[in-house]
């Protein structure tokens, strides 16, 4: 962990955002998308709805227009709408500081929630397809299940760090331990991942 700590001290959540809402509206938005793309479509997005009463009265047609470029639009909108929806009815509008309370809403599993409690400083291991990836290649965890190699990480991450080494791993696979051309050579755990003699295509990834 001192390794990725040292490679990327700053570790912060790429998603612009001024409050637990934008930040859960601008996750959704992300699920098959880059955040450079979602963070450029979310400064005129909260501009034009600020809050939870403003997401789920707007227009779906005008919804779907503004964040279009993300992809998957249609489902998006749906997502956002029929959040802001369940966080007026059950919440006042708040979005809540708890995973149970917050994967019982629309569009949100359990990586989605991780990174909205993070806001709230609460630690948990975000299982996106960077940290599944770098997870198998390093045999931390020989699970598929996302929610599964979350609690083979929670086991072997302290509690404290949950956060931060998800955040450093995603960073790790979009940088160097990539999904088709793992620069293994270069990589600063190169000489204690297992993967790196098979150049990052280990034989139980087959």
């Amino acid at each position: 962990m001192h390794r990725l700590r040292a490679r990327y001290p700053d570790a912060r959540i790429p998603l612009r955002h001024r409050n637990p809402l934008q930040l859960l509206v601008a996750t959704i938005l992300s699920a098959q998308s880059t955040d450079a793309q979602v963070n450029r479509v979310t400064p005129t997005l909260f501009r034009q709805y600020k809050t939870a009463v403003d997401f789920a009265g707007a227009p779906l047609r005008e919804l779907e227009a503004y964040i279009h470029s993300t992809g998957f639009y249609h489902a998006k909108a749906r997502a956002i709408q029929g959040c802001a929806r369940a966080l007026l009815e059950r919440y006042g509008g708040e979005v809540p500081r708890t995973m149970e309370e917050l994967v019982r809403l629309p569009g949100v599993g359990r990586k989605t929630a991780n990174v909205v409690l993070s806001s709230f400083g609460v630690p948990g291991i975000v299982v996106d397809t960077h940290v599944r990836r770098l997870s198998q290649r390093m045999a931390l965890s020989a699970n598929d299940d996302p929610d599964k190699i979350e609690q083979d990480l929670m086991a072997l991450v302290p509690r404290d760090e949950w956060s931060r080494f998800s955040l450093r791993m995603i960073f790790l696979g979009r940088e160097l331990c990539t999904a088709r051309r793992p620069q293994c050579p270069v990589c600063p755990l190169a000489d204690v991942c297992p993967s790196s003699r098979y150049g990052g295509a280990p034989p139980w990834m087959a």
